[in-house]
């Protein structure tokens, strides 16, 4: 089974964290944006298949992060409020949320409305099947295949190499230490230096960079990790 990507914009973290367990342990790959500027960001980057989007957020509100979205993109946007009047704004300013739920809700019901749209919106698109393909300013990863491209010409991975690469990319904008990294792609249990991962990236980007030494896709952030620019 094709593992689906499901974006949460909301600031209120006891909320966030339980949307994203629910989704989780049904399957979903999920991640958190905490404010408006934020989420939109995430948005737009082309990996994620559905956006539960809070109505009351930090920089950006989600009336303005939803019409920003639907200027470029036809994916499910389920909106979340948390005030009743809310609900006739939404629907009243046509801003293309295909649905709203207000707080509080079960996290079931949650689960169950994302699983309909995505249904809906691969049927609307004539999809057979889910894809899981991500493909960022001319990097292609399939995790199905374990296939990776740049400008179309594939390159040839290890194991953790793919492994390493699509942890990032899952978490684009996102610094990590080498710890993490290294507790994430490794495992928990792994025994090892974590210069480990300082290897591994420099090898990546020999493969994945036009001119590893100024990098497009993987970031060094000194004294603080790496991370992938969306």
């Amino acid at each position: 089974m094709m593992t689906r990507h499901i974006l949460i914009v909301e600031d209120e973290p006891s909320i966030a964290e339980l949307q994203r367990d629910y989704l989780e342990m049904n399957g979903y790959t999920t991640h958190i944006a905490t404010d408006g500027e934020e989420g939109l960001l995430f948005a737009l980057s082309g990996i994620y298949e559905c956006i539960v989007l809070d109505v009351m957020l930090p920089k950006l509100t989600g009336f303005e992060v939803c019409k920003k979205i639907r200027e470029q993109l036809d994916i499910p946007i389920v909106m979340v409020t948390a005030r009743r009047e809310d609900i006739d704004l939404v629907r009243g300013l046509g801003l293309g949320a295909d649905d709203y739920m207000t707080k509080p809700f079960k996290p079931a019901e949650l689960v169950a409305r994302v699983k309909a749209h995505l249904s809906r919106y691969d049927r609307l698109r004539g999809r057979n099947m889910p894809t899981n393909e991500l493909d960022m300013r001319g990097l292609r990863i399939n995790p199905d295949s374990r296939r990776v491209y740049v400008q179309d010409v594939e390159v040839t991975l290890t194991t953790k190499e793919f492994d390493l690469l699509y942890f990032l990319v899952l978490h684009p904008n996102h610094v990590f230490s080498k710890d993490h990294l290294f507790e994430k792609v490794w495992g928990i249990e792994a025994v090892g230096d974590t210069q480990t991962v300082t290897v591994h990236i420099r090898k990546l980007r020999e493969k994945i960079e036009s001119d590893s030494t100024h990098s497009v896709y993987i970031e060094t952030l000194w004294g603080a990790g790496y991370r992938f620019r969306s």
